[in-house]
């Protein structure tokens, strides 16, 4: 769980990319703002001078079916000739096809889903290296840029690193295939450093992996809660929350009464969460609960 955010903010990343930077009425940062001194970055894994597609084009590929199966053997997913480089496992295959692969709005394919791992692979490496150039000397010259590419290109075509899922589920299809999706995410204005609301879901993907939100002992912040987790949860991320600041059952409200606990939200909290799919897919939502020793009802949420 590596980013707090507050109310305002509504858990939604901040990754900038080139739309983010120049788009949506919004300026990139001030020239003073911006690095004096761009990366150079050395290449480890791919030859002088190649590209991310003449890398992808070194590759062995194979078509193979792919198949997801439930619990109690229901097929919940299946692609029949998948493009896949010949030396991934099934299992990795498997993974990529049901889970990464955008199933809708691709322009180019008769089904409009991703139908090849170059084109996942594609839509993530070319679009961080376009963000890179975008803000303006963030490599030191365009070879530096053409080699992030093409080195980001090899280490994930290769299974040498990968990205967290909501890299592979949201980031590149605003940038790659002109996806709006449903809804804004918030983010940070690059030029004042205020967050605003983007005007569509993918112009500023949410890329981060998980996010701590906070819940205070009111009903407002409760149901909000669940509004914020359900927004997160859609684009394949997880929340994490430390309900302790909830009274117990037994302990009384302001206005008379007792409350009805902490259990009882966390109940309502869980079936959100588990009604929710994240990105949309096959996963459900990743979901972390916290209580302090020291809570009224430690006994019952140990139990």
């Amino acid at each position: 769980m590596a980013k707090t955010m507050n109310k305002e903010q509504s858990g939604f990343s901040a990754a900038p990319t080139a739309a983010s930077v120049s788009g949506n009425g919004h300026p990139a940062a001030p020239r003073a703002a911006r690095r004096s001194k761009g990366l150079p970055i050395e290449r480890r894994v791919t030859r002088e001078g190649a590209t991310a597609d003449e890398v992808l084009d070194e590759v062995g590929w194979t078509r193979r079916p792919a198949k997801i199966s439930g619990a109690d053997g229901e097929v919940v997913f299946k692609m029949d000739d998948a493009e896949v480089p010949a030396e991934w496992s099934q299992l990795a295959t498997d993974v990529a096809v049901s889970k990464y692969f955008r199933k809708a709005g691709v322009p180019g394919t008769k089904s409009g889903a991703e139908e090849s791992v170059r084109q996942l692979v594609h839509r993530v490496a070319h679009t961080l290296r376009s963000a890179g150039e975008a803000q303006g000397g963030y490599f030191a010259t365009p070879a530096d840029a053409e080699a992030f590419e093409a080195e980001l290109t090899f280490y994930l075509v290769h299974q040498m690193g990968a990205f967290n899922s909501p890299v592979w589920f949201n980031c590149g299809l605003w940038h790659e295939y002109e996806i709006k999706g449903s809804g804004g995410n918030w983010a940070v204005d690059l030029a004042t450093g205020t967050a605003y609301q983007t005007g569509d879901s993918y112009s500023r993907p949410q890329v981060s992996a998980c996010f701590i939100q906070s819940c205070n002992d009111d009903l407002e912040s409760i149901f909000n809660l669940v509004h914020d987790e359900a927004r997160v949860f859609k684009y394949g991320s997880g929340s994490g929350t430390n309900f302790s600041k909830l009274r117990g059952r037994m302990e009384r409200l302001s206005g008379g009464g007792t409350s009805s606990g902490l259990m009882s939200f966390l109940e309502v909290l869980d079936r959100a969460a588990g009604a929710t799919k994240s990105g949309g897919i096959t996963r459900r939502a990743a979901k972390m609960v916290v209580v302090d020793a020291d809570h009224p009802e430690i006994r019952d949420f140990v139990q």
